[in-house]
C-alpha cells in the first residue's frame, strides 16, 4: 500500500486537494477529524481543561476550540504545551487507521496533516505532498475564512514551519495560487500518475 502524506500551511488550500482525493474514491485519514475525536476522551479534556482554564470550556462542558484557538496561536509555548498533550494520542489514532485500510487491501491511502513535518511522521509515509501558494492568496484566504485580521492571519502563518521549510521535505509539490480548476487538473494527474504506480 502506498501511503502518502498531504500537507501545506495554513489557508494554502490542503483541504481542497484533500477533497479531490476523497472524490476520486482514495482514502483520506484527516488529522483534524481525528484531533477532534481524541476529544471524546474525558480523561484528555479534562487534563485540557485544567491547563488551560475555564475559560475553553462551553457552558456544556465542552470544549470551545476557538477560545482554545485564540490562547495557543498567540503564545508559543502555549502551543507547545497543547501539543504534548494531544499529538501523540492523534499520531497513535491516525496510524491505527492507516493499518486497518492496509488490512482492507486499500492500494493508497492520504494522511492529511498540517504538522505532517512537524510532528514526524515522515518514517510512516512513502511520499510527501506539499500544497503551496503565494503568501498574498493566503493571507487573504485565512481572513476571509475565518473572519480574521490581516495581523491575525500572519500570526497564524508564522506560527507554523515556512513553505520554503517544508518544501525541501516534499516529494511533489502543487501550487495552489490560481483558480480551482486548475489545482482539480494537477491533483487529477498526479493522482493518474500514483494509481499507474500501483497497478
Amino acid at each position: 500500500m502506498l501511503v502518502l502524506g498531504l500537507t501545506g500551511n495554513i489557508g494554502c488550500g490542503k483541504s481542497s486537494v484533500s477533497t479531490i482525493f476523497m472524490e476520486n474514491n482514495i482514502n483520506i485519514v484527516d488529522a483534524d477529524i481525528v484531533a477532534r475525536q481524541i476529544f471524546d476522551d474525558k480523561d484528555l479534556l479534562n487534563e485540557v481543561f485544567s491547563t488551560f482554564g475555564e475559560s475553553i470550556k462551553n457552558q456544556d462542558g465542552s470544549l470551545n476550540r476557538k477560545a482554545l484557538a485564540n490562547i495557543v496561536f498567540n503564545d508559543d509555548e502555549k502551543l507547545i504545551t497543547l501539543n504534548n498533550l494531544t499529538h501523540p494520542k492523534i499520531k497513535q489514532k491516525i496510524l491505527s487507521k492507516v493499518e486497518e485500510y492496509k488490512n482492507q487491501g486499500e492500494k493508497i491511502v492520504v494522511i492529511d496533516a498540517a504538522l505532517l513535518i512537524e510532528d514526524d511522521y515522515l518514517p510512516y509515509i512513502d511520499k510527501l505532498i506539499l500544497i503551496t501558494c503565494r503568501k498574498d492568496i493566503q493571507i487573504n484566504r485565512i481572513m476571509a475564512r475565518d473572519n480574521c485580521t490581516k495581523e491575525e492571519a500572519i500570526s497564524r502563518i508564522n506560527s507554523q514551519m515556512s513553505q520554503e521549510d517544508k518544501a525541501k521535505f516534499a516529494d511533489c509539490i502543487i501550487d495552489n495560487s490560481n483558480s480551482f480548476e486548475e489545482l482539480e487538473k494537477k491533483v487529477l494527474e498526479l493522482i493518474s500518475v500514483l494509481q499507474g504506480e500501483k497497478e
